[in-house]
């Protein structure tokens, strides 16, 4: 893992070069990133949005989506990948979220992760991107980058996501959690990572070993 030093040094390159980076999903609500970030899973934004594109301009709340049968819903988000199960989890977080909270998304870590299909990292997604609460949301390119740099060190996203919060000032979680995903689609690619063309070999621990 990286020094102190090197780790400030690491991050104001990674703040310099993504700043302005944002959430990859569209959305307008917080039911419609919620609902998106349980897409995403095994699934690119890309995918994701096209889906939702359609998707939302009619189901864009629990109480239109839990209109919906299980199949119904499957259908819809067929092209997402493990349709089935990512639809029996919308359809009952829709209901949960209009039985419990009257329609309306919580805004805890505790309570999000009550929700069927949501798991720490979609529920700092939803936390960090519409409700303004610090956090950094550890998905594949994170938990790869953040490892490779020398940012955290662990064998499992909770691992990783507490080093992340220990050696990221907490007024930068949200926005590094942003910046190092760009990283990792852009430049440290999981099979072929272009280190040719990055900025960051001076720190990178992947680099030091494998170039």
């Amino acid at each position: 893992m990286l020094k102190k030093k090197e780790m400030a040094e690491a991050l104001k390159i990674l703040e310099t070069t993504y700043a302005g980076a944002k959430c990859g999903l569209d959305f307008s609500n917080p039911f419609e990133l919620l609902i998106s970030t349980i897409l995403s899973a095994q699934c690119t934004d890309e995918r994701v949005n096209m889906v939702t594109k359609e998707l939302y301009k009619e189901y864009n709340s629990a109480a239109a989506m839990a209109t919906l049968s299980e199949e119904e819903v499957g259908e819809k988000i067929k092209s997402c990948g493990f349709y089935k199960t990512k639809g029996k989890n919308i359809l009952a977080t829709s209901k949960i979220l209009l039985e419990k909270y009257n329609g309306e998304v919580p805004q805890t870590m505790e309570e999000l992760t009550e929700l069927p299909g949501v798991g720490r990292k979609t529920a700092n997604v939803v936390l960090s991107n519409v409700f303004g609460v610090p956090a950094i949301a550890v998905d594949t390119h994170v938990f790869r980058v953040s490892q490779r740099i020398g940012l955290a060190k662990g064998d499992n996203v909770t691992k990783v996501e507490e080093q992340l919060m220990k050696n990221i000032p907490k007024n930068k979680w949200s926005d590094m959690h942003h910046y190092i995903i760009w990283h990792g689609r852009k430049v440290c690619k999981a099979r072929r990572p272009l280190c040719d063309q990055c900025n960051m070999p001076p720190f990178c621990e992947y680099f030091r070993k494998n170039i």
